[in-house]
């Protein structure tokens, strides 16, 4: 078998030769593509390094972003929310203004006292707990067990508010776990029952929603000026650690309350407590419940006293007779009656038609659209003049008189022109506008009526208003009770109106109505030795508004009046509301204004 031929074998110099040959040409052939291989891993290097440099450039950037939205966008929000956490809130009343009589007695007024709550987290016991606070505080234990268990909350619970400074102090000394005191007022009436009704009251209400209890003014002057009485509440903010314990000096003010402010009253509490007794054994002598009585300079319309039985306490309203809360002479209407004829008698004397001493003739009875007027007690046919009209109270007289000598048109508009179509504007909640019938609907019998003041109805407040103008020159000055207001040494105006323009008329109706007191008039129980009393008796019917028609045997009986050629510048209202039979109330303002003459120094001119 042939083989290939052998190649020929190279000697060793000449294999080392070619060797480094073929390095030096492998070294020196492929040098421009070493040369990019070498760039390509030095150029992936770089970007490698750019890419984590980047990168940790990004992180920073939003840990710096987290940072500035955590310590400066929402920092606020971060801190109340955890604020909120460890804090409590609550409201703080402001201590309600001070009510003043005129003469500087107290007859409002708040004072210091304590609001206990607990921490239920640091009560172990609750039931011990809540028959301790029973037994200092009053009530049972099952009164406080819910303020002294983790029930509505852990950390904090009103156990009970505006206790007095003397039991929250024997409740402190105790010395019981979870138990702490806030300071707080209470409303105090230091005269009960003396003036309440004028004073009025206040209740505690209750916002559920922030957790909140506050006095507000019910009834009275506390209600009517409850706005500059009550101030603006306060709140504050308490820490809590951890476990929900108080902080020491945690306590934070939000916003501070602010206090109400005083006012003076033109009641003189020592004359209202007169007026009081005196209204009361009167109505206990006619053997009626319900009576009310007033006293105001009518120069002014500063009201000195007025109440209505029966009375209200506001410091002790565990019993409240029905309808004691208001005052009557303000919130309650009535038909006049004849004290109202010294209505229709000033109007046909300014007029001119008639003098005191003009005669009527007086049948016992008359008649318009099927109805018969007579007056209160049976007579004869007779003729008076009208001073005897007044005097002894004649309905029949008067209607036939305002007929003849006024028209019952003229009389209308005098009687809107005295203002009894409008309220009187006392600063006393629940004043009522009474009932007058528009003149075009006017019958004959509706214009007898009137005259002698029924089919009309108004408060006593309106009839004194008028009394009070006879007396301040036919000015009528609005009724109120604030006077002033301390802190800003406010004095405030009202209005004045000029009712009766004749003053030869008012004083002939003054002079007329000194008549009714003296001799055999119906209102001599009123006359006051050594002075000239004048007024006027009343005894209306009362409309019966079940039935229709008026009530048989009840009567609203009164006596308007004043002291007259005298330094006294006052007008009294006594009134009694359905009472049986015709009993005078006269006696009444007599025993009224008589310490109103020895109080006041009022004297004879």
């Amino acid at each position: 078998m042939a083989r290939a031929p052998r190649e020929p074998r190279r000697s060793r110099g000449e294999r080392g030769s070619t060797s480094r040959s073929q390095t030096s040409s492998s070294q020196s052939a492929p040098a421009s593509g070493a040369s990019s291989l070498a760039d390509r891993f030095v150029s992936r290097g770089s970007n490698r390094v750019f890419v984590v440099i980047v990168f940790f450039i990004i992180m920073a950037l939003m840990f710096l972003g987290r940072l500035i939205y955590l310590q400066v966008i929402v920092a606020a929000e971060y801190s109340a929310n955890a604020e909120a956490s460890r804090t409590v809130g609550f409201y703080v009343e402001p201590r309600r203004g001070t009510i003043y009589d005129r003469n500087g007695h107290i007859l409002a007024i708040s004072v210091d006292a304590m609001t206990v709550y607990a921490n239920p987290s640091e009560i172990t016991e609750p039931g011990s707990t809540a028959r301790a606070i029973a037994e200092v505080l009053g009530g049972t234990p099952s009164d406080y067990i819910d303020s002294v268990s983790q029930g509505k909350s852990a950390t904090f619970s009103f156990v009970k508010r505006k206790v007095s400074v003397e039991l929250a102090d024997k409740l402190r000394e105790l010395e019981l776990p979870g138990i702490y005191f806030i300071e707080d007022t209470r409303r105090e009436y230091p005269y009960g029952q003396t003036g309440g009704q004028v004073i009025g009251a206040c209740s505690v209400a209750v916002d559920e929603e922030n957790n909140r209890e506050y006095y507000e003014g019910i009834c009275g002057l506390e209600m009517y000026y409850n706005t500059i009485l009550s101030g603006t509440e306060g709140y504050y903010e308490a820490e809590v650690g951890a476990d929900g314990t108080p902080i020491p000096g945690g306590v934070h003010v939000s916003k501070r309350e602010v206090e109400g402010q005083d006012i003076v009253i033109s009641i003189d509490i020592e004359f209202q407590e007169v007026l009081e007794s005196c209204l009361k054994n009167g109505m206990d002598m006619i053997g009626n419940k319900r009576g009310s009585a007033v006293v105001m300079d009518a120069t002014n319309g500063e009201i000195y006293a007025a109440a209505s039985t029966p009375f209200f306490n506001p410091a002790d309203r565990s019993v409240v007779p029905e309808g004691s809360m208001q005052l009557r002479v303000a919130t309650s209407l009535f038909e006049p009656g004849s004290i109202f004829k010294t209505v229709s008698a000033t109007a046909i004397l300014e007029k001119g038609t008639m003098t005191p001493d003009t005669k009527v003739d007086c049948p016992a009875v008359i008649e318009a659209d099927g109805y018969v007027i007579s007056d209160a007690h049976e007579r004869a046919d007779t003729v008076y003049t009208l001073r005897d009209i007044i005097k002894y109270s004649s309905n029949v007289g008067i209607s036939l008189s305002v007929e003849q000598n006024l028209g019952f048109s003229e009389f209308y508009d005098a009687i809107l022109r005295y203002r009894f179509n409008q309220l009187t504007g006392i600063d006393y909640p629940g004043e009522q506008l009474g009932y007058l019938l528009d003149f075009d609907y006017w019958s004959r019998v509706q214009g007898y009526n009137v005259t002698f003041g029924q089919g009309i109805s108004m408060n006593a407040m309106q009839i004194l208003g008028f009394y009070g103008a006879l007396i301040n020159e036919g000015v009528e000055v609005t009724p109120h009770f604030l006077v002033r207001k301390p802190q800003t040494n406010e004095t405030p105006t009202y209005e004045t109106h000029q009712i009766i323009e004749d003053q030869k008329a008012i004083d002939t109706m003054l002079d007329m109505l000194t008549s009714v007191t003296k001799d055999d008039g119906t209102g001599i129980e009123a006359a006051i030795e050594g002075y000239d009393v004048a007024g006027k008796t009343s005894t209306a019917e009362i409309y019966d508004e079940v039935n229709g028609g008026y009530k048989l045997d009840a009567y609203n009986l009164a006596f308007t009046g004043f002291i007259l050629n005298s330094n006294s510048p006052f007008v009294c209202f006594v009134g009694g509301d359905e009472v049986s039979g015709d009993r005078p109330v006269t006696f009444i303002f007599h025993d009224i204004m008589l310490d109103a003459i020895n109080r006041y120094n009022i004297t004879p001119e």
